[in-house]
């Protein structure tokens, strides 16, 4: 089983809507996945990252902010990818052999349910774009931009 962490700054948000987006691609394309998300520091989940993925079917009820050292077995990823700068420019070197990914996408904290909901659609297709890369035996994007289904425009 491959296993993905996504990390940000408070995992609250962004790394959290990324986690359940990405398991939710993993089951729909048949992929064996075993995902979670942290940060590098521990607050809560919003809110609002929660009222938007309801909308699409994705619960984050059951989510829990946290930070690298509350996850199982957190030096064995074989993907470790940052969904911000601070928690890039944070991520701890991995012993293991681990193939990072940086894809920064814009906070929605503090916006509105439609910048929230922007934010939400964009990470859905980037990591829709991850997971098939890896269904398909293809290399994950490096970034963002080289992501075939994302349009940063």
């Amino acid at each position: 089983m491959t296993r993905v962490l996504i990390l940000c700054t408070h995992n609250s948000a962004r790394s959290q809507m990324a986690e359940g987006l990405t398991r939710r691609a993993a089951q729909r394309l048949g992929l064996d996945l075993e995902v979670f998300s942290a940060g590098t520091e521990a607050t809560r989940v919003k809110e609002d990252a929660a009222t938007v993925m309801a909308e699409i079917g994705v619960d984050l009820g059951t989510h829990r902010s946290k930070t690298l050292h509350d996850v199982p077995d957190p030096w064995n990823f074989e993907y470790v990818v940052t969904v911000c700068d601070s928690a890039a420019e944070a991520c701890p070197t991995y012993p293991a052999r681990t193939t990072r990914r940086h894809y920064p996408f814009v906070d929605p904290s503090g916006g509105s349910l439609e910048r929230w909901r922007a934010v939400r659609d964009q990470l859905d297709l980037q990591f829709v774009s991850f997971v098939e890369a890896l269904r398909d035996g293809r290399p994950v994007p490096d970034s963002y931009e080289d992501s075939p289904a994302v349009s940063v425009a």
